[in-house]
């Protein structure tokens, strides 16, 4: 659709009606389609972004369930200010449909922004302490057109986002293809010969492999082994030519040549995505597309794509490839044991057929989940040995992790492969 200009100034109303119809329906746009054409920071841009949120009524909804009602719709990528121009016209779209809500349209965004940084302190990977509900409030101190909102008002925001955390869509088109390439690739590991490479708990080489990925990425190393992070020194950015090769991701230095062997050093940069999870950054601004890569070892990665299509690319395949063939961990260290320690989680590629898969990622959420209940369901005597309170808040850090992941595997495994054997 073309942009026609009438006196210089004026976007052409019809086509951006036509583009936001197309848009909402999905009529030949994917949900990772949509920001890219509500964010631009021209007029009829903007003129489509109207048109598009006029298919929303917000009308009688708390502004967290607005956002979480929009958020649904399509995938809110790209840069910070990018997204912050979809929220501003969601929170204009918000005080139309609510007028008496809340006064004006500023103090509607102000609060759509603090609710998604929120979101991002709570439920993100940041190190520290989270945002507590005193520092939420005083946080917006005078943000409301020079005065307060409602303590309550806040209160309740607040409790929204830690019980339940903002949820951005996925582009279900891009896994369907990311899982119709890989369906017909799942191979039997014990029929290659495995050879062990990299650093820490190594890396199950396998030659025959197939590279379900490509690309150059820039990376940065964020926490060693077991969470630990990394000294300052050892941080820079450095790029790499990436290859998904099996369950392992591939770090070449230098210039990409398709007949160039991997060298020593390439090898030990290579990591394996065994029960690894990949998440958009959403709590790093310094640069643009940047998303994690948390292993099994809990070392965690920072890895920068070109754009925010490429980083949502390499973040489904990295997932959709780890939980499809990861074999299954062996029995949790957790109960009765004296020292707490995180399950052993084999490198090698499942021999669990496609829905057996689904099924053991299932079995494992609720059987974390149980022990979590189970876990928190006790307090802790607080004139326990300080190495017991310790070993207890390991666990309960470990297993609330585990639970929050574990879903967001069983809920794209079930997508992308349409298999729904029980329901969670």
């Amino acid at each position: 659709i073309t942009e026609s200009l009438s006196n210089g100034n004026k976007a052409d109303l019809q086509a951006a009606k036509r583009l936001a119809k197309r848009l909402f329906n999905l009529d030949g746009f994917r949900k990772s389609d949509v920001a890219r054409h509500l964010s631009k920071n021209n007029e009829f841009s903007r003129m489509v972004a109207e048109e598009y949120l006029s298919y929303f009524n917000f009308s009688g909804l708390t502004i967290d369930q607005a956002i979480r009602a929009f958020l649904r719709e399509f995938a809110l990528m790209g840069e910070t200010q990018e997204r912050e121009r979809v929220l501003a016209h969601f929170s204009r779209r918000y005080l139309q449909c609510n007028p008496n809500a809340i006064p004006s349209e500023d103090s509607v965004h102000t609060l759509t922004c603090a609710l998604m940084l929120l979101n991002t302190d709570l439920h993100g990977h940041n190190i520290g302490k989270k945002m507590s509900i005193l520092q939420f409030i005083n946080n917006l101190e005078g943000l409301n057109d020079g005065k307060d909102f409602p303590r309550e008002l806040l209160k309740a925001l607040y409790n929204s986002i830690r019980n339940e955390k903002l949820q951005w869509t996925i582009d279900e088109e891009e896994l369907r293809k990311s899982f119709s390439e890989l369906a017909d690739l799942r191979t039997d590991s014990a029929s290659h010969t495995m050879k062990r490479i990299g650093s820490g708990l190594g890396v199950a080489q396998n030659p025959d492999a197939l590279i379900y990925k490509n690309g150059f990425l820039v990376r940065k190393v964020h926490a060693d082994s077991d969470g630990k992070r990394t000294p300052r020194g050892k941080r820079g950015w450095k790029t790499f030519y990436v290859m998904l090769k099996g369950l392992v991701l591939y770090l070449q230095k230098g210039e990409y040549r398709p007949d160039k062997q991997l060298s020593e050093e390439d090898l030990k940069n290579a990591v394996s995505i065994h029960h690894s999870l990949a998440m958009r950054a959403a709590d790093y601004s310094k640069r643009p597309n940047v998303f994690y890569l948390r292993t099994a070892d809990w070392r965690v990665f920072l890895f920068q794509a070109p754009n925010a299509e490429q980083m949502q690319s390499w973040i489904t395949r990295i997932n959709v490839v780890s939980a499809m063939f990861s074999a299954p961990p062996f029995p949790a260290a957790i109960g009765s044991q004296k020292k707490f320690s995180r399950p052993l989680l084999p490198g090698s590629n499942t021999k669990l057929s496609q829905e057996e898969q689904v099924k053991s990622h299932e079995t494992r959420f609720r059987t974390i989940s149980s022990e979590l209940i189970e876990l928190t369901a006790v307090i802790p005597d607080k004139k326990a040995k300080v190495r017991d309170l310790e070993e207890h808040k390991q666990r309960e850090e470990y297993l609330e992790f585990e639970v929050r992941e574990g879903l967001i595997v069983v809920v794209w495994l079930n997508r992308v492969t349409g298999i729904d054997s029980c329901h969670i």
